[in-house]
């Protein structure tokens, strides 16, 4: 049997509101909002005792979503400094596809969006590059060249 569609990313965040701010001024909206409890978020995570608050974001297109997650109990542990190098092991980075990137850049900017290195040309396809967003979550952001 094959999957049916990849639903969401989940990313732990310490600030709410700036990741959803964030998130927003990239393109994305915010669906909804809530705290998850009890025994099934304890049977999911392996983890006990789990209240969270959540948000979820979506794609314009509806398409794919971003899971916000806030850790109230246990307390999110610490993931190492949030200026990590782009090939540490892991979660690499989340890619969005984008009408015009050096202006995805700057609205970003005011949001503690810092480029990891600079705006760069793959052949005459795509202008591509990272960003560094809240919580040192590493976005893509690529520009197909028409």
């Amino acid at each position: 049997m094959a999957i049916q569609r990849m639903d969401n990313v989940g990313i732990v965040v310490e600030d709410m509101d700036a990741a959803i701010a964030f998130f927003a001024e990239l393109g994305m909206e915010l669906e909804g909002r809530g705290e998850v409890e009890g025994l099934f978020a304890d049977q999911c995570t392996g983890l006990d005792g789990v209240r969270c608050d959540i948000a979820m974001m979506r794609t314009p297109d509806g398409h794919s979503g971003l899971e916000l997650a806030k850790y109230r109990t246990p307390a999110a542990a610490g993931a190492g400094p949030r200026d990590r190098p782009h090939n540490i092991l892991g979660t690499h980075r989340v890619m969005f596809a984008v009408d015009d990137i050096k202006d995805t850049v700057a609205r970003l900017r005011p949001h503690g969006g810092e480029l990891v290195g600079e705006i760069a040309r793959f052949e005459d396809s795509y202008l591509l590059c990272y960003l560094r967003g809240p919580e040192g979550i590493i976005v893509g952001l690529a520009e197909q060249l028409r």
